[in-house]
């Protein structure tokens, strides 16, 4: 599969989950450090699966307004996604990421608020490079948000709507 790529970015990281990354341009430059439960300092710095979290979550909300664009339901201004990243072995070796995505659309009725998280899920980039490969699922919801799964194409790929006002 062909991608017509519209921009590009380049990081360098050296000295791995206990050094620094940074993009080429100078627009992000990060300490990192390693957490405690995965035998590391936990000090002050940033890790690879918080910037991923970060990156998922601000992608997947420019999904939905894509979505949006294209005639679907108008994503609100305070629409929200919450992007739990988690890190561990894996059963067949080697290591893997976990993803809960937890989408807020305050307003948005249910049955729209299903369908946008589904097509948008369907053209974030992220969701496409990690299908088949992250096991993305909903989250656990505190009281007070509907949870609404959205099953897509992959049947291990399913995304939480959580609209707040409904």
């Amino acid at each position: 599969m062909s991608v017509n790529v519209l921009y590009k970015t380049s990081a360098k990281a050296t000295g791995g989950r206990d050094g620094s990354a940074a993009t080429l341009d100078g627009a992000l430059d990060v300490k990192l450090a390693t957490p405690k439960e995965l035998g590391g300092g936990g000090g002050a710095g940033n890790n690879p699966e918080q910037l991923f979290a970060a990156g998922y979550a601000a992608c997947f909300i420019g999904a939905m307004k894509f979505v949006a664009s294209q005639g679907g339901p108008k994503v609100p201004a305070d629409a929200s996604v919450t992007s739990t990243v988690g890190i561990g072995p894996r059963s067949a070796g080697g290591f893997g990421l976990d993803v809960e995505l937890a989408v807020s659309l305050p307003g948005v009725p249910k049955a729209d608020a299903d369908a946008l998280v589904a097509k948008a899920h369907q053209v974030c980039p992220y969701s496409n490079a990690t299908r088949g490969n992250i096991d993305v699922r909903p989250a656990e919801f505190s009281a007070g948000f509907a949870t609404a799964a959205a099953s897509c194409a992959c049947a291990r790929d399913t995304i939480a709507a959580a609209p707040e006002d409904r």
